[in-house]
């Protein structure tokens, strides 16, 4: 199989028989290299000597001495959030298990962008066979925030970072109005929209973050993100189910919706008490799913049989900020009900 999404990590640690991945040292120490982690240059000598004993044993156990020790409060409390993200990683049968662990028992503490890089990796582990390129940018959403735009008609998705990127490039160049007018997405740079004549070229820049998802235009677009989010459930449940893209929710007795992110549970609340979205509210609204589950057994008597409607949307800003979590604690499963 083809390599993608390098920056995952995924070469750092090992996958068990069971088809989970198993937390490393190698791992740790990525994590510890982190610019956030590294003692800055006004650091204290205690602090410096517990980044270095963690270098050199990740795994070692800290003492709560060790922390007050620390001269600066800001560092104490970075380090108490990664000791405890460290050591619920280490007490979980897999990183698949932790993220599980993350999404039904809370996250508190634990910094966005570890959550974020944490469900990369495992969903690497879970498209580890995936040969459609359309599936894997798809996959994007679920650790990398997404910048919204319409363009002739169609609603496109590109990464928020990069378009940030290219935003203040092309500020500092100062671009002709004929350039902007040949620019193919304007908001978005020189980025191409991924079709099936350029899709190929995803292989080469997985890491890059660079291809544009059609998902307004697009049915494979959309598609593609149906088959993400069916592996997604089946990696970290074990849990088969089938998801279909939709324009509307036409069911007048929907029972159940998994919001995908903030915004869309916010929306998906005030649609649950009859409100009706106004024009704003509305156009925030990016992807309608519904969700059939396939083992029965495993869901909540009341919900047999009734489909569960996904929802996804930007913020004010247009920025879609995906909460893969959300798939794992908010499905009426029985488990879940239990937890």
């Amino acid at each position: 199989m083809r390599e993608f999404w390098v920056s995952s990590g995924h070469h750092l640690v090992r996958r068990a028989e069971h088809g989970g991945l198993l937390l490393t040292p190698e791992l740790m120490l990525a994590y510890l290299a982190r610019p956030e982690l590294m003692p800055p240059q006004e650091a204290c000598d205690n602090e410096r000597a517990l980044h270095a004993a963690l270098m050199e044993d990740p795994f070692r156990k800290v003492y709560g001495s060790e922390l007050d020790a620390l001269a600066d409060v800001d560092a104490r409390e970075n380090w108490r959030f990664m000791l405890a993200f460290r050591d619920r990683l280490i007490s979980a049968a897999s990183l698949e298990a932790a993220f599980v662990n993350f999404a039904r028992n809370g996250a508190k503490g634990v910094p966005p962008i570890f959550l974020s890089q944490l469900a990369h990796l495992v969903l690497r582990n879970g498209l580890d066979e995936c040969d459609d390129p359309y599936i894997l940018r798809a996959g994007e959403i679920f650790y990398r925030a997404q910048k919204a735009t319409v363009h002739e008609g169609a609603l496109l998705l590109a990464d928020a970072e990069v378009v940030e990127i290219q935003q203040k490039g092309a500020d500092s160049q100062h671009l002709t109005p004929l350039a902007a007018l040949l620019d193919p997405v304007p908001e978005f740079g020189d980025l191409d929209v991924m079709d099936d004549e350029n899709a190929w070229t995803y292989w080469s820049r997985s890491d890059a973050n660079t291809m544009i998802m059609n998902i307004g235009g697009n049915k494979r677009a959309r598609e593609g993100l149906a088959r993400v989010i069916e592996a997604w459930v089946k990696h970290l449940l074990a849990l088969d189910v089938e998801v279909e893209p939709l324009a509307s929710i036409e069911d007048r007795d929907w029972r159940w919706f998994v919001g995908l992110d903030a915004e869309a549970t916010k929306i998906g609340n005030m649609l649950w008490k009859g409100a009706t979205l106004g024009p704003d509210m509305a156009e925030r609204v990016v992807v309608l799913m519904r969700m059939t589950i396939k083992d029965e057994a495993r869901v909540q008597p009341a919900m047999r049989g009734r489909p569960i409607y996904l929802i996804g949307a930007m913020d004010q800003d247009k920025i879609w900020r995906m909460k893969p979590q959300n798939l794992v604690a908010g499905l009426p499963l029985i488990e879940s009900k239990a937890s």
